[in-house]
């Protein structure tokens, strides 16, 4: 049985009473409009854990483009079904009023690796990114959360933020999903016209494909794609494009690097 939560206060005291039973808790923080690369870190939690939170909030202070806040999918009641049938324990529904009572004035900011790649093209983005997910951390009091190596620079900035305020949840990172065609899995591939998804898994072939960061940006606009970038950086090809209204991003292993 999934308990849904839409109150921050009785999540809090549902915690307390696992935490004197001694129950471990596994965290999996979502923006909804679940797939199944959002199911396999609830199983991952399920295989660790006693027990499973998921939050879905869609977290306004992380997006520069307010079309694409208003463009996000909302589907609540299909997330809370997939949920049950992945067997989470506990969902929360935050408000913005119970995330942001200081309606944003006190955040995080990292000051290195956020200007760069995704920090470079989203101004602020991740500023709301940590200052969310340091609050749910707090919130849900997980011995573990899950996330996603998809988004490889917010899983560095989280795992740095969490050493850095001495946060004790452990950040487990989980492989990224991809369709049999190779795209990773989004919420935003929903969004994408035929004709595009069609072509959207060039995206990961050419960034796993190409010599050198450079060709695989070449390559990319010649095919069709707005390049935001395609970088290497610490063992990992990252890269960002545009198809259309869409921006998707992804990574790869480079060749004799392994995952952590």
């Amino acid at each position: 049985m999934t308990t849904v939560f839409e109150s921050v206060s009785a999540w809090r005291l549902q915690r307390r009473k696992q935490t004197q039973a001694r129950q471990t808790l596994g965290f999996v923080p979502t923006m909804g409009a679940l797939h199944a690369g959002h199911l396999s870190l609830v199983q991952r939690s399920r295989a660790e854990n006693d027990l499973t939170l998921v939050s879905i909030f869609v977290n306004p202070t992380q997006f520069d483009d307010r079309t694409d806040l208003a463009n996000y999918p909302r589907v609540l009641e299909a997330d809370l079904a997939a949920l049950r049938t992945a067997g989470a324990d506990f969902v929360i529904v935050p408000g913005d009023g119970d995330l942001y009572a200081d309606r944003y004035r006190y955040r995080v900011t990292e000051t290195e690796v956020s200007a760069t790649l995704e920090g470079a093209q989203r101004p602020g983005h991740f500023d709301g990114v940590l200052t969310v997910v340091l609050k749910l951390l707090h919130l849900a009091g997980a011995e573990r959360a899950y996330f996603g190596e998809k988004d490889w620079q917010q899983l560095v900035l989280v795992r740095g933020m969490v050493d850095a305020f001495f946060v004790p949840t452990e950040i487990v990172a989980c492989p990224t999903v991809r369709e049999a065609d190779g795209l990773a899995l989004s919420s935003r591939n929903r969004r994408l016209p035929p004709a595009d998804r069609a072509l959207a898994p060039r995206f990961h072939a050419v960034l796993a494909s190409a010599r050198t960061a450079e060709a695989a940006r070449r390559e990319l606009q010649a095919a069709g794609f707005g390049v935001d970038y395609v970088e290497d950086r610490d063992g990992r090809r990252l890269g960002a494009v545009r198809l259309g209204g869409v921006r998707l991003i992804d990574n790869v292993v480079l060749g004799g690097a392994t995952c952590s």
